[in-house]
């Protein structure tokens, strides 16, 4: 849904979106592009959150001589940063691969748009693999990488807004005299983070879905700045939060359980250490 809201045309509210999608490709339509992003997630995540936390530790290390020690508030969000930067060299070519296969099947109406050679509306790919080696085939490496910069821009700030509204959540719902939180506070501040870190994202992320489903059959788009200019003539300042509603929605749950997950892992992993110990 957010990729349709966001790079689509004719699709209007959320709802009316679901309807659409669901009348025109059936329940299958849901689920277009979900294989490769399904089969790295796990690296994806176990990066984003790896070199937060080592960043973090180095910092803690480099400033007080302790890893272990709390970090401050800079330096939570240089190490946001960091995670974001390196995020994007993993991120881009999945996301890439993941919108070209749910738009696809979208018609491009554009008068002033150069058509490529396979006519809108009909399928280009068979599936992720073949979509990733035809987009390298005929873009190169820098076709791959297409919309990184949007991306960039995207998940720095969308870091910061997540690490760290995390851990002050987190700070604020643990109970005076307990040295962790609790299960639900976990819970809930994950959920929170991720709200507001697509809240703050979604801007740039209408801008990096719609360099990255050019190409498809047109290319409209020149770079990110011409995208942004594009966007906001045609469609004026709304369009920069299209899909909004869609992210913040999905944002909690899934940030949710992906903290708890973290969380949980972490402390099974300690606990399964200190029993080895000798």
């Amino acid at each position: 849904l957010q990729t349709r809201l966001q790079a689509g045309q004719g699709y209007g509210n959320t709802l009316k979106c679901v309807l659409t999608v669901y009348r025109n490709e059936s329940l299958t339509g849901f689920f277009k592009g979900m294989s490769f992003p399904l089969a790295s997630i796990g690296i994806y995540n176990s990066v984003v959150f790896g070199v937060f936390s080592n960043t973090q530790r180095f910092l803690s290390q480099l400033r007080h001589g302790d890893p272990a020690a709390a970090p401050s508030l800079g330096d939570m969000a240089l190490a946001s940063l960091v995670a974001g930067v390196i995020s994007v060299g993993i991120g881009t070519p999945v996301e890439l691969v993941k919108i070209r296969l749910q738009m696809q099947t979208q018609p491009h109406t554009k008068a002033n748009v150069k058509p490529n050679s396979t006519a809108p509306g009909s399928p280009v790919y068979r599936g992720s693999i073949h979509c990733f080696r035809t987009i390298l085939q005929k873009e190169g490496i820098p076709g791959i990488y297409r919309g990184n910069v949007a991306m960039l821009l995207r998940d720095v700030p969308g870091y910061c807004a997540y690490f760290i509204p995390y851990a002050m959540f987190c700070d604020w719902m643990t109970p005076h005299g307990s040295i962790a939180p609790n299960l639900f506070a976990i819970w809930v501040a994950g959920g929170v983070a991720g709200a507001v870190s697509w809240a703050v994202s979604t801007p740039m992320d209408v801008v990096k879905s719609r360099l990255q489903a050019d190409g498809v059959y047109s290319n409209q788009y020149k770079g990110t700045i011409d995208c942004m200019l594009q966007s906001y003539q045609n469609e004026g300042l709304k369009v920069f939060f299209r899909g909004l509603l869609v992210n913040t929605i999905r944002g909690f749950p899934s940030s949710a359980a992906l903290f708890l997950g973290y969380e949980l892992s972490l402390k099974a992993m300690k606990r399964c250490q200190s029993e080895t110990k000798p």
